[in-house]
């Protein structure tokens, strides 16, 4: 077989193929691309067929448009989609060879014309290339995630509308046996409430105790105290003891931004409740859904009305609620709407105060059943020094002595960390002590002012102690007295409170008899604020001044909008004011010029005590005292003796 003859056989099997892409599925052209493929497999697998080629040598641009004008090129295949040109070259047995076109068309005008000129076969066959592809593959992507997304605002739609539907459904916790891990002997220092809550446990457990003498529990109790008392723990103690069903919930869980959701959950709750019979209902907070109506903003649409009425309604309305007890906690019952407190709702309320002495001491057992102390410390002695803690307080109180603990790498409290964790918690957290300079001389001097006439004046608590390291909140230093058991009545006599301005003014006093009128400090901004407070209350609501036992202001709650802004007036003429404003001037002056007398009779203990202060930082209360006996007058000492 001859060349000429190769070539004719390789031409109709182009022709064929050309055919066969035009017209798909003929059985004709389908045989004579079975021919062709054949062929072209004899042609490539044959040797004797074959020849070896010279490596060829990459054709440029300028070097195309020099073979055209000399007239080497046979046939050149422009392939607009890749940016090259197919060229075949006369010469026998050549290869194609591609040659990089320009990207603008109008620059590849020159080869154009010269193939044109001379004769060339020229002809545009792009090749197929990614570009329908990826616009396919593109769309098909955007409209998946158009789908997608329809997709999910359908089914979040779908959420929204059963949420909607839920909106009135109660958010109550629900258990039917409170395991709580709270029992009553857990709850201390409170026994009068407990005593009275022990008797609802009596009645779920036990109702016929009280149904064989007609007696009916309560249907509501509302305990009542300041924060930190327990109030909510005594809750848990009910829910742990009773074992019937409980509901706790939150008075602000009822009220939402939508119209009459709230009484639609006050309705469910209830209604599970008397599925559940007999149950209890804790309502934490209810004062924040059972403020008095007709107050603030609003009027009577008001949605938190709304809630309230319905829940008057639900507790003691026309069907009633055998079988529920309703157990809430507030600490603030004076901005509680009257109908919710009367008989037949909250039946009983049961104050929840800060705990006496012998209630301090039963919550420091409590609270030190898991804690390891050292053989030296004495509870008595801890609920002796903290009057005025609550329940709270307490358990805080041992959890950073036992924190401090850990931190000095000790293996139990010792009552060392006792005092530093009071103090942590009454005053404020320890600071790096002063440098020696005039300002730690001046707060020495002013806390020695307020420390002697703790132990001189008779009608004040121990020292404890003096300190000049400083303690977060600005404060410089302290003397901070033993509170008595009077304290826990809050009886305090004329003497007393005169007794207590003076020593509220000793720390001024004692700066002016040391460093003189002009270089006295702002250091008791404080004090005088207290100062002025008492020697006020004193004359317009104790009685205890000239003008003779008259009550000429009320005592000084926070104002509730709607009900008290309006109500605010002045009780007393402006002759009385004046009146007032001289006996409040004449208190303080004079216990003023007492608390300096005091200062300068005992200017040498004073320097005594400072220069001691200056050294230790600290002085214990019994130190102290030793100090002062040794540098007073007779009378004097057996007074500090006294104390000691």
């Amino acid at each position: 077989m001859n060349d000429s003859q190769k070539k004719s056989l390789i031409e109709q099997g182009q022709a064929g193929k050309v055919r066969h892409s035009r017209a798909t599925g003929s059985a004709a052209t389908g045989a004579l691309t079975a021919v062709w493929l054949m062929l072209q497999g004899v042609l490539v697998s044959a040797p004797a067929l074959t020849q070896t080629t010279k490596a060829q040598e990459p054709l440029s641009y300028s070097g195309l448009l020099e073979k055209i004008e000399e007239g080497q090129v046979n046939k050149i295949e422009l392939d607009t989609a890749r940016g090259v040109a197919q060229v075949y070259l006369k010469e026998r047995n050549s290869t194609p060879q591609e040659v990089a076109l320009f990207a603008d068309d109008r620059n590849n005008q020159p080869l154009i014309e010269a193939a044109r000129a001379n004769n060339v076969d020229l002809d545009a066959q792009p090749t197929a290339d990614g570009s329908a592809a990826t616009w396919l593959l593109t769309h098909a992507l955007l409209a998946f995630l158009l789908i997608g997304g329809l997709l999910m605002v359908l089914r979040r739609s779908g959420n929204a509308s059963g949420q909607a539907m839920s909106f009135g459904k109660s958010r109550a916790r629900f258990m039917m046996e409170a395991k709580t891990g709270v029992m009553f002997d857990d709850v201390a220092g409170i026994e009068e409430a407990k005593e009275e809550l022990q008797e609802v446990v009596t009645f779920l457990k036990k109702p016929e105790k009280f149904t064989a003498v007609g007696a009916k529990i309560p249907k509501g109790v509302l305990l009542v105290g300041p924060p930190g008392t327990g109030k909510t723990l005594l809750a848990k103690a009910i829910a742990g003891e009773a074992g019937v069903p409980f509901f706790s919930i939150s008075g602000s869980e009822f009220v939402e931004m939508f119209v009459g959701v709230g009484a639609s959950r006050v309705r469910d709750l209830f209604k599970k409740a008397k599925e559940n019979a007999p149950c209890i209902i804790f309502i934490d907070e209810i004062d924040a859904v059972g403020r008095q109506r007709g107050t603030g903003i609003g009027g009577g649409n008001d949605e938190r009305e709304q809630t309230l009425n319905q829940l008057l309604t639900e507790m003691d309305g026309f069907e009633g609620n055998a079988g529920i007890i309703i157990i809430a906690a507030t600490n603030r019952p004076d901005v509680l709407d009257s109908a919710l407190l009367r008989p037949g709702r909250f039946d009983r309320q049961v104050m929840v105060d800060l705990p006496s002495y012998q209630g301090r001491l039963g919550i420091l057992k409590v609270h030190a059943r898991n804690k390891k102390l050292a053989p030296e410390i004495s509870l008595e002695a801890i609920a002796r020094r903290t009057p005025g803690f609550s329940g709270a307080d307490l358990a805080n109180m041992l959890n950073e002595a036992a924190i401090l603990t850990a931190r000095r790498r000790k293996e139990a409290l010792t009552p060392l960390e006792i005092d530093d964790a009071i103090d942590r918690v009454t005053i404020g957290l320890k600071l790096n002590p002063l440098m020696d300079s005039k300002k730690k001389r001046l707060i020495a001097y002013h806390e020695i002012g307020h420390a002697l006439l703790m132990t001189l004046l008779p009608n004040t608590d121990p020292l404890d102690k003096v300190t000049i390291i400083p303690r977060s909140g600005g404060i410089g230093g302290f003397a901070k007295p033993v509170p008595s058991e009077d304290s826990d009545f809050g009886l305090e006599s004329r003497s007393r409170i005169l007794d207590n301005i003076k020593i509220y003014l000793g720390g001024r006093a004692s700066e002016e008899e040391v460093f003189g009128h002009d270089e006295v400090t702002q250091g008791a901004t404080g004090d005088i604020q207290a100062v002025a407070d008492y020697a006020r209350r004193m004359v317009t609501r104790y009685g205890m001044s000239e003008l003779g036992p008259l009550a000429l202001e009320r005592s000084g709650g926070e104002i509730f909008l709607g009900r008290d802004l309006m109500g605010q007036s002045v009780e007393y003429s402006n002759e009385m004011a004046v009146k007032i404003d001289h006996q409040v001037r004449t208190i303080v002056f004079t216990c003023y010029e007492e608390a300096r007398r005091l200062i300068r009779e005992n200017r040498i203990a004073v320097d005594r005590l400072v220069e001691l202060l200056l050294e230790q930082e600290t002085i214990e209360g019994d130190q102290f005292r030793q100090v002062v006996a040794e540098y007073t007058s007779s009378a004097e000492q057996q007074l500090v003796g006294q104390k000691i």
